[in-house]
């Protein structure tokens, strides 16, 4: 197995939408903000290379919403799918597998493209499986009106109209053993109903692709949970169980929308679950 960080490219978003009730004072000393209170964000994706098998796990927001639409977003560089794959030798026609985190839409807009003509959308990786499971799938066709604006059914009914989208079993606990996949899920219901976390054993190492579970360094203290999470105390909870179990066992969490530190770990403290050491893909994964 070898794994990649894949740049899908950078956003920003409001500080305090981010941190929820914790106050600027607290949270701009991990997250400084611009004059415009907005943080920066990555969209940073994982590949998967197992034997025949080439899993994408997350595709950021794509790129065919309109520019009005980017532009609350203040996208900046000029990474991309594409020119991240390529500089590893592969094509997004190589992908087999799109494994979703969750469908908000900038975790899985880059699943789905315009078609040539601009008259509809067709899947932006053809040869592949999208992964979701039945609940969140469900939460997401049938979307609550907090969360309508994150679920865009132009990223989301296309998967199924290709005949494409395939779902993982859901467990009665927090994980699912042996998913068919090769890595394990930590299921997550805080920020969103049925949210996946991909558990991989690499190289003696448990990596745990984090996506909304812990968004950046700065959200590790318990209390601090966005304020885009459905159900704010769920997540207290949840973050508090992984957490514990990624200080006990030495996980190394990868940081999908941490701009500035791509993979932790974490330590048990008087102060609670804390950051212990950070380190980048290219040390970890080469």
């Amino acid at each position: 197995m070898q794994l990649y960080p894949i740049q899908s490219g950078n956003f920003k978003l409001d500080g305090g939408a981010m941190f929820g009730v914790v106050p600027k004072s607290i949270w701009q000393r991990t997250n400084p903000a611009d004059n415009n209170n907005m943080i920066d964000i990555a969209a940073r994706c994982l590949l998967i290379e197992d034997g025949n098998r080439l899993i994408l796990i997350d595709t950021g927001m794509g790129n065919k919403q309109s520019e009005k639409f980017y532009g609350y977003y203040f996208l900046y560089g000029d990474d991309s799918i594409d020119k991240s794959l390529a500089s590893y030798g592969f094509h997004r026609d190589d992908i087999t597998d799109v494994f979703m985190t969750h469908l908000h839409f900038d975790h899985c807009g880059g699943s789905i493209q315009w078609n040539k003509d601009r008259t509809g959308y067709e899947p932006a990786f053809k040869n592949a499986h999208f992964w979701s499971n039945k609940d969140h799938w469900k939460w997401a066709t049938e979307p609550n009106r907090r969360e309508v604006a994150s679920f865009l059914k132009e990223n989301i009914l296309p998967m199924e109209e290709s005949g494409q989208l395939k779902f993982t079993d859901v467990p009665e606990q927090h994980i699912l053993k042996n998913s068919g996949l090769g890595f394990d899920i930590f299921f997550a219901n805080g920020h969103t109903d049925k949210q996946m976390i991909p558990m991989i054993q690499y190289k003696g190492k448990t990596i745990c692709f984090m996506a909304d579970l812990l968004p950046t360094v700065g959200h590790l203290p318990m209390p601090f949970v966005m304020g885009y999470d459905t159900r704010p105390l769920l997540t207290l909870d949840e973050k508090e169980l992984f957490l514990n179990m990624a200080a006990d066992n030495n996980f190394y969490l990868f940081l999908e929308h941490d701009a500035h530190n791509e993979i932790i770990t974490v330590k048990h403290t008087e102060k609670g679950v804390r950051l212990n050491e950070t380190f980048t893909t290219q040390t970890l994964f080469n």
